[in-house]
């Protein structure tokens, strides 16, 4: 008993799809300006990749607090007795305020040429960040009721398609590197692939579940939230990018931006449709 709840509306806007999108593009690029430190073919995303990466964080937050009902509530996650530690979004917002307060020091020692601290501010930021779709995917995850979300594999998805969409950014800030833009090359069909072999087993085991998932797999396969899903996200924005990187034309430099525009719009595309499909079932039964 209470184990279905009927709610015929979707208590999860799209605005957080487009939280997903960019926090996700910021954790990545985060982690490509730590790798500077490291590898020396990420030297020159060091400072763009960061500071693209702050930004979207900021983006990010103001998303978060503008979809609040009453936006000074988010005051409230200052308030360390306040906090609900048995709670999922109180270490999510502890995690983001954390990110921010790295970053934020992260900045002021490079600005110091405090190459040192820097990198020690790097690998903690990079941990952080990790962290940032980690818990967007666990967050769906705890949804018992929600087909589609209620799968280990959305903390593993969500890290993935970060590295994607991040890696396809990254790479409009690379220039003309080659050294990087093929290491870019690389996170992008791996996380591509990734993404792809994901994607088809969440599809499988949700067409194989009970009523609901088998509802929910319909809904996302069919309609104008299958065209999203599957034509934009799977279609276009993952699998053809894989084929174009693997063809000559995508070891060159305008291949691989043709590509990672596509990786874009996929990206977004299967955060709003993975955001949508979870909410679907409820609005109808």
């Amino acid at each position: 008993m209470g184990d279905f709840n009927i709610f015929h509306h979707m208590p999860w806007s799209s605005t957080y799809s487009i939280y997903f999108f960019v926090i996700g593009i910021s954790s990545a690029l985060f982690f490509f300006s730590m790798l500077s430190w490291f590898r020396q073919e990420f030297e020159p995303l060091r400072k763009s990749a960061f500071y693209v990466s702050f930004a979207l964080m900021v983006v990010g937050g103001l998303l978060l607090i503008v979809d609040l009902s009453q936006p000074l509530r988010f005051l409230n996650m200052l308030n360390p007795s306040y906090l609900n530690f048995t709670s999922p979004l109180a270490w999510g917002g502890m995690n983001l305020l954390s990110f921010g307060a790295v970053s934020a020091a992260y900045y002021w020692m490079m600005r110091k040429n405090d190459e040192t601290d820097s990198r020690r501010l790097a690998v903690l930021g990079s941990i952080l960040a990790l962290g940032l779709p980690v818990y967007t995917g666990f967050d769906l995850t705890v949804h018992q009721n929600r087909p589609v979300w209620n799968t280990p594999l959305m903390p593993i998805l969500f890290v993935a398609m970060s590295l994607l969409s991040g890696a396809a950014v990254a790479s409009f800030l690379a220039g003309t590197h080659e050294k990087l833009l093929a290491m870019l090359r690389r996170f992008m069909l791996w996380s591509a692939g990734a993404v792809g072999v994901m994607l088809v087993s969440l599809l499988g085991t949700t067409a194989y579940g009970g009523v609901g998932q088998e509802l929910t797999f319909m809904f996302m396969t069919t309609g104008t939230l299958g065209t999203i899903f599957i034509g934009v996200g799977m279609l276009l924005g993952t699998a053809a990018p894989i084929a174009l990187l693997l063809a000559p034309f995508g070891k060159q430099q305008q291949g691989m931006m043709i590509a990672a525009v596509l990786i874009l719009v996929g990206g977004m595309a299967l955060r709003y449709s993975i955001l949508v499909g979870g909410q679907i079932v409820q609005t109808y039964f």
